[in-house]
């Protein structure tokens, strides 16, 4: 039986359950929390319990797996949640290695390289490889899947680097990929294209934020090659309202597409990109939390018409196959 890795150890893939599969934990970028939130807005034990006590609520409600994207550029820190995870039992957490990068590449990559000042192999695939089959620093905790990101701006050069070495990575170890797209810049075909021509199939790749759209023909362009489209972002109504998002997700399910849709929130526990404000944050996006899923997207869902067996086949069945097959 395949297994994949989790914050706690590897995992039989039939075991997963209900994953919600694009969720943070914590989205902290470190240079910023060590100069200017310790102390300030962030306190550390009160941070970590009310992730606790909110992953635990997620539990209750059913789900068992959360698949979190938060990669170099998001501010990874794997040993804050392995001390959640350890706090939260019933619950995997799959997390990834690649880069949240919408432009360049890190100065860290910028003079090591093919044809670099440092004339060498791409160190990022060596650097993404090790994570996912020695373990992420010294945490023994290994990454499951790639993450890389297509936004407005295209394929500029660093994003191309990127991207490429995702695939070069994949390829060598099999992990899957989630690309950060933009629906409304189309990016994920760009995305996609990219990376089934470095070898890619396209059943490993999801693409990322495709639910921020409501252009049918687009998505299913997007599902026709295999691809899975990733419905994450439910509560953030600024990008898309619920009622439209739940429109979109019942027609494709009518067309046949209910085997290439996963389910997710894009939410965390706390942001630091607004600060010591995330509390207010939350009073004005009241649904971008983890269970809106649960309490009021399914529900809807059903009113629409969409069967439990099609649900299942979002929230199960695409996962178990995504984490599966590339083993």
């Amino acid at each position: 039986m395949a297994t994949v890795n989790t914050v706690g150890g590897p995992v039989d893939v039939d075991d997963l359950g209900e994953t919600l599969m694009h969720e943070h934990v914590f989205v902290l970028a470190t240079e910023h929390l060590d100069n200017y939130g310790r102390g300030v807005w962030w306190d550390e034990e009160t941070r970590v319990a009310d992730a606790v006590a909110k992953l635990r609520s997620l539990v209750a409600k059913g789900v068992t797996t959360i698949v979190d994207p938060t990669v170099w550029g998001l501010g990874r820190y794997i040993p804050r949640v392995q001390r959640i995870a350890a706090e939260v039992p019933g619950l995997n957490i799959i997390v990834a290695t690649g880069l949240y990068m919408f432009e360049s590449v890190p100065h860290q990559y910028e003079m090591r390289g093919p044809g670099l000042v440092m004339d060498m192999p791409e160190p990022m695939v060596d650097d993404f490889v090790r994570d996912i089959t020695e373990g992420i620093a010294d945490t023994g905790v290994k990454a499951a899947f790639l993450k890389c990101v297509v936004e407005q701006q295209g394929l500029t050069p660093g994003v191309e680097r990127i991207c490429r070495a995702v695939a070069r990575t994949h390829l060598r170890t099999g992990a899957p990929i989630t690309v950060h797209t933009n629906a409304a810049a189309r990016s994920g075909l760009a995305a996609l294209d990219l990376l089934v021509a470095e070898g890619v199939d396209p059943r490993a790749i999801v693409i990322g934020h495709a639910g921020d759209s409501n252009d049918l023909d687009y998505l299913m362009r997007l599902a026709d090659t295999g691809a899975i489209l990733g419905m994450d972002r439910f509560g953030l109504d600024l990008y898309n309202p619920t009622p439209a998002r739940v429109e979109t997700i019942a027609a494709l399910c009518e067309r046949g597409y209910a085997d290439r849709m996963v389910l997710s929130h894009d939410a965390a526990c706390f942001m630091d990109y607004f600060g010591g404000a995330w509390d207010q944050v939350m009073q004005v996006t009241p649904n971008w939390r983890y269970d809106h899923i649960h309490d009021d997207v399914l529900p809807a869902l059903r009113e629409r018409g969409v069967g439990d067996d099609q649900i299942r086949q979002m929230l199960v069945d695409t996962p178990r196959r995504y984490f599966s097959r590339w083993a």
